[in-house]
């Protein structure tokens, strides 16, 4: 694991004082795509990332599938199959096999214009990233359950407020009919009165407090105050940004065009605790995954299931490990523990 660092760990301090978003209603303009963010609950940055460097991402996504041996062909949508590639749920999620630690997902968790929209938000540096998963979803898949609606929250809706902002690289051509992220256009500030009016509503069982699932009800009461859903496009290299408390989910594809996407999740280092940073550095040494959450209060395993039995194609590192430099290396959050 040392022989992937480039940079030694450091004591870094972290500014008092901070002029970052509210996302209440209150913030001023800015004249760029955080006022989208703050009226709509999400934003689309475009070109966060050069086309060249994403279209060689989705070669390396591409060739990471293919590396398996199971007889996927990115040329051949006919191999698009459970049996031909690694563990993939039905939301496109991939999460084990130490994917979210590859070479490619650090080198986009580092790209400028990805994490310096979420230095723009926060109104710092001092930032730490996300292990989450990477998607490579494919459409017309026969093989696999049906990605049904799930449309969710992922705030725990105890604790109101802006929180944390999630995101995700775009890495190919996604239009209308090509799946992908879907919102409910404003629904974030509607977030304190949906959960006043339904507070006794049983809720959908979820494993975190930190997801909250709309029932057709909630649904319904979106519907009633003026809330629609919006199909998020995109191309190569754009980033997507929206505060966790807006509804969203992801869409199957109508077309014949696959999406994959790396999932970018940042908030301050002052919001985690030393314990949580050392719980950070525990899943990266094993190279293990989070949820979109930085702090890592959930850290997953790299024990993919085939069959109901170990996938016996697990990998326990990364097939092409990361080479940190300063700025990733800091994201990781180990430079912020203490001695």
């Amino acid at each position: 694991m040392s022989s992937t660092i480039t940079e030694t760990a450091q004591t870094i301090h972290v500014k008092s004082e901070s002029q970052a978003l509210k996302v209440d209603g209150t913030d001023p303009s800015y004249g760029d795509w955080r006022d989208d963010l703050a009226r709509d609950g999400y934003a689309v940055i475009k070109g966060a990332i050069p086309r060249e460097r994403a279209d060689k991402y989705a070669d390396a996504m591409f060739s990471w599938l293919e590396g398996f041996n199971l007889g996927f062909d990115r040329n051949d949508l006919s191999t698009v199959h459970k049996d031909k590639l690694p563990h993939i749920t039905e939301k496109g999620m991939c999460l084990q096999y130490a994917v979210t630690h590859e070479d490619f997902a650090w080198a986009m968790r580092g790209e400028p214009g990805v994490v310096g929209a979420f230095e723009k938000v926060y109104d710092t540096e001092d930032l730490i990233v996300s292990f989450d998963a990477i998607n490579f979803s494919f459409p017309n898949r026969k093989d696999i359950p049906e990605n049904k609606p799930w449309p969710h929250q992922d705030q725990d809706p105890l604790k109101s407020g802006f929180r944390c902002l999630q995101g995700l690289v775009n890495v190919l051509p996604n239009g209308p009919k090509d799946g992908g992220l879907i919102v409910c256009k404003g629904g974030h500030l509607a977030s304190t009165e949906f959960h006043r009016v339904f507070a006794d509503e049983p809720r959908i069982p979820a494993w975190t407090p930190e997801w909250f699932g709309f029932t057709p009800a909630g649904m319904e009461w979106l519907d009633q105050q003026g809330y629609r859903w919006e199909k998020v496009c995109a191309e190569p290299g754009d980033l997507l940004v929206w505060d966790s408390r807006t509804p969203h989910y992801n869409l199957p594809s109508e077309s014949t065009s696959p999406r994959f996407a790396v999932y970018t999740c940042y908030m301050p280092v002052e919001v985690a605790t030393q314990e949580d940073l050392v719980r950070k550095k525990e899943a990266l040494e094993k190279w293990a995954g989070t949820t979109h959450w930085p702090n890592a209060r959930h850290v997953g395993g790299n024990i993919a299931m085939r069959d109901g039995v170990e996938d016996p194609h697990n990998r326990p590192e990364p097939v092409n490990k990361p080479v940190f430099d300063q700025r990733t290396w800091k994201l990781t959050g180990v430079p912020y523990i203490k001695a």
